[in-house]
């Protein structure tokens, strides 16, 4: 591992007060009712980081009940446009205010590196400015084409409590994919942040409460799946689910939802192929593979983490890319310079080894990696860039969502055999494409079963354009004027004009 660039972590300083999270309910901070807490250590340094109250039923089932009464009581949902836009804006404010406070908390639960962290709260006030945008444009229709009697009017309605739950990778700019769309739609909320990662999503809780947010609007529940998140997922007064993390978990709530026919939104797993054709720019490619697989340590549903190469530049592609991946920075997150941090947790890394050693011992190619990485100074939990050829896609490592710096490398002869490997696994959250060719893009883009696809690029985003998957990489989509529409509900109005209703007992 020596040829790797390592930022040591000697380098930076790790002193932070432990972070005590409370639960919001109805605008009040409260202890878990049976007073149980649970702490998390950073990944990074093993050291203490936040101290949170563990919700049990009764917290849950408050947060509830709180977001019911203020939805069918507080007039949240009748409030304009402009009166949700403006509060939307004030908590843009706060949050691009405490950039710093935030990021550090992120970096330490999670082990992202704090230059990443920084961007993506940054990232965040630009989506809660753009919900406050959409806010003031939600309209109906209206059909005056009925008949000379008849006026038809369509109307756009929130649609109730949704219960957001979120995963740890990127704690902040999850819920701000979700919170700020069903607040500018006039729903009231309940949050159940990963216990990996809670803090950050209390930090907001302050803000919301700062900006204005009448009580009960927003709640918040710390804890774990069972119960709070099981309890969200199947109250009779929750009426929306929307969720980010495993596909195994998806399958859970839609089935736990089932019993009350809610509405359910799910951002789940990816196995996101790339193909690079042989008149592709390989410079340009391996710097966004590179980029793509080792960006957030992996744990990405958007990583790049499996590539297509056609065969007649597989071999000088993977070289560029070995020889990339040696120059990306591994190491403390709290380093200005780290471009890859440390795994989420111990058992995490176990699972992305077991994938690695899987296909070593189905006869892959290991270019570079293939073990846990040590850091000098730290004791934390790291994992180094690992690139594997010879594979097929018959293979774990192939289909699967390892969520770690590993990259899986197949061959193609042929644009059909490209589009049909691409096509192969499960997953079909993002796809991207390399070529000079546009008709050769524009082809494989039409093709490929994905939700996002990327052409001459990887991971660019936007505030406007709709995010989400297709076949088990989920349903609904978060973003744009879509990820609006998600928390919306359609009512029809059939008005008659004047006594002209013809009898129907004579």
């Amino acid at each position: 591992m020596s040829q790797l660039t390592l930022v040591h972590g000697k380098k930076s300083k790790t002193n932070h007060e432990t972070f005590r999270g409370r639960h919001l309910i109805d605008g009040r901070w409260q202890d878990s009712a049976d007073g149980a807490i649970f702490e998390r250590g950073s990944p990074s340094h093993k050291t203490l980081v936040s101290l949170s109250a563990r919700g049990g039923e009764a917290d849950a089932n408050a947060a509830i009940a709180a977001a019911r009464k203020a939805f069918d009581t507080s007039g949240w949902p009748q409030t304009s446009g402009k009166q949700r836009s403006e509060l939307l804006l004030r908590v843009a404010d706060l949050i691009a205010a405490n950039v710093e406070r935030i990021a550090l908390l992120e970096t330490l639960e999670s082990g992202k590196p704090i230059s990443q962290a920084k961007a993506e709260i940054e990232g965040s006030v630009d989506l809660w400015r753009y919900a406050a945008a959409l806010a003031r444009t939600v309209h109906g229709d209206s059909h005056n084409s009925l008949g000379s009697d008849m006026l038809g009017v369509v109307l756009k309605e929130p649609i109730g409590v949704a219960a957001i739950i979120t995963p740890w990778n990127f704690p902040f700019l999850i819920v701000s994919q979700k919170l700020p769309f069903a607040l500018a739609a006039g729903c009231t909320a309940v949050i159940k942040p990963s216990e990996l990662t809670p803090s950050t999503t209390v930090i907001l809780g302050e803000l919301l409460m700062e900006a204005g947010l009448p009580a009960g609007v927003a709640n918040i529940v710390l804890g774990f799946g069972d119960p709070v998140g099981s309890l969200m997922s199947t109250h009779e007064d929750v009426d929306l689910v929307t969720f980010t993390g495993s596909t195994a978990v998806g399958k859970h709530i839609v089935a736990a939802a089932s019993g009350t026919l809610k509405k359910v939104s799910l951002e789940l797993g990816g196995k996101n192929p790339q193909a690079i054709f042989a008149d592709a720019d390989l410079d340009q490619a391996a710097d966004a593979i590179v980029f793509g697989v080792y960006f957030n340590a992996g744990e990405c549903c958007n990583s790049g983490s499996r590539i297509i190469v056609h065969e007649d530049v597989a071999g000088a592609l993977v070289e560029k890319i070995v020889a990339l991946s040696k120059k990306v920075s591994f190491g403390d997150p709290l380093h200005p310079d780290t471009q890859v941090g440390a795994i989420i947790s111990e058992a995490h890394r176990g699972k992305i080894d077991s994938y690695v050693q899987s296909a070593k011992r189905a006869g892959a190619k290991i270019h570079l990696g293939g073990e846990a990485l040590a850091i000098d100074g730290l004791p934390g939990c790291f994992y180094g860039p690992t690139i594997v050829s010879n594979i097929d896609s018959s293979m774990p490592i192939a289909r699967d969502e390892v969520f770690g710096p590993v990259l899986a490398v197949l061959t193609f002869k042929t644009l059909d055999e490209a589009i049909s490997l691409a096509n192969s696994a499960s997953y079909g959250l993002s796809a991207g494409v390399w070529s000079e060719n546009v008709h050769t893009c524009l082809e494989f883009a039409r093709r490929v079963q994905a939700g996002t696809v990327w052409t001459n690029t990887w991971m660019d985003g936007f505030a406007e354009l709709p995010f989400g998957g297709v076949k088990q990489s989920g349903q609904g989509r978060e973003l744009g004027h879509y990820g609006l529409e998600e928390f919306l509900e359609v009512k029809s109005v059939l008005m008659r004009i004047g006594q002209t209703r013809q009898p129907w007992v004579k």
